[in-house]
Formats: C-alpha cells, structure tokens, sequence
C-alpha cells in the first residue's frame, strides 16, 4: 500500500496472451506483482476466457467483454505479457485488444500507460510478437514504455520447477520496467486530473 493514505495506489492491469496452463508469460504477471514498487497494485485478468470479437456483438456486448472494458478504464496502467506465436502476437491477445477499443467511442485502452514482457523457448524471447504490439498501441492510443526490453529467451532454463523467474538479469530488468510504468503511471494520471481541475 502506499505510505501516504491520501494517494490512492496505482492500479496495473495486467494480461497475459497465454490461456495455457503453465505458461511462461502468465508465470511473468504474478514475478511482476511480488517485484512492483510500493505504492501500486497489480491485479490480473484472464481474456483467454473472451469470447471470439464479432462486430456484431458491439451494441449488446457480452457481459464478460463489458467487465473487460471496465477493468482496463479502471486501470491506471496495463502490463501485458505477450508469448510469441508464428512471430506475431497471439489470438487470445488480439482478441483483448478489439474487445478493448470497440465500438467506436469507447475505446478503453485510450490515453494509458503500457509495458510488455515476454518469456520464450526461442532465442528471440519474444521480439517479434513486442513489435507487432507495440504497432497496435499505436492504433489504439496506448503508450508503451520502451525501456528496458524484457525479453526471456530460452524460458525453460531461465523458471524453477515451481514456475519462479529465477534469471537476476531478468528480474532486475522487469524491477526496472515495472517502476517507469509506475513512474508513467503517475504523471499520465496528474496530467488528467490537472486537466479536470483546469
């Protein structure tokens, strides 16, 4: 919590682009919630279990996709955690990302702080699928944190048996990662609320 009651703690949303079950990147979400500096909270949600984004469905939108959008405008910052597939972001991940800006309007990813991790088998650690979503942040108006990259080739050395991120180069990366999406987090929200005040 943070040290001055007066402040509410900065909300990160986080969201993994893996519904597998001992997946890597998820394992990244919960290394992420013990390494966040004080003073913010780190709460995660499971799109794998969105339904598949039909237009459609925009004007009488799924309750589960509702409460997505609910979650993400809530949200101070998001952290995604994007696993690699055919060098591009995953289906369950693109599928979060339409359900957050649609319909027109009311795109909830509008304005926010962002940060990725990624944890692969590959020697890439995921370089390519960060690409491609940092080009969707573009789009959507998302603000992604540049540095530092964390990228985690060859994953499987690098997780204990009990899916902890053991690698000190990696945790000291995402330590790093996860204060200056803090850091953004506070002065996108001081500019907003400046901005309402005015």
């Amino acid at each position: 919590m943070s040290e001055r009651p007066d402040v509410r703690p900065v909300m990160i949303l986080g969201i993994s682009g893996s519904g597998r079950k001992g997946s890597y990147n998820s394992a990244l979400l919960e290394e992420a919630r013990r390494l966040i500096p004080p003073g913010s909270v780190l709460v995660t949600y499971d799109v794998s279990t969105l339904p598949l984004f039909n237009q459609d469905l925009e004007k009488a939108m799924p309750p589960s996709a509702r409460e997505f959008k609910e979650k993400v405008k809530q949200a101070d910052a998001v952290l995604f955690a994007a696993p690699e597939y055919n060098h591009s972001v995953t289906a369950v991940m693109k599928n979060a990302l339409e359900w957050g800006d649609r319909p027109p309007g009311e795109n909830s990813w509008d304005g926010k702080p962002a940060a990725i991790v990624s944890a692969s088998t590959s020697m890439t650690g995921g370089a390519r699928a960060q690409a491609h979503l940092r080009q969707i942040f573009a789009d959507v108006n998302l603000y992604a944190v540049n540095r530092p990259p964390v990228l985690i080739p060859r994953a499987q050395e690098k997780f204990s048996p009990e899916m902890r991120l053991t690698d000190e180069k990696s945790l000291e990366s995402m330590r790093l990662l996860l204060a200056k999406l803090v850091q953004w987090a506070l002065m996108f929200r001081g500019v907003r609320e400046g901005a309402g005040q005015a």
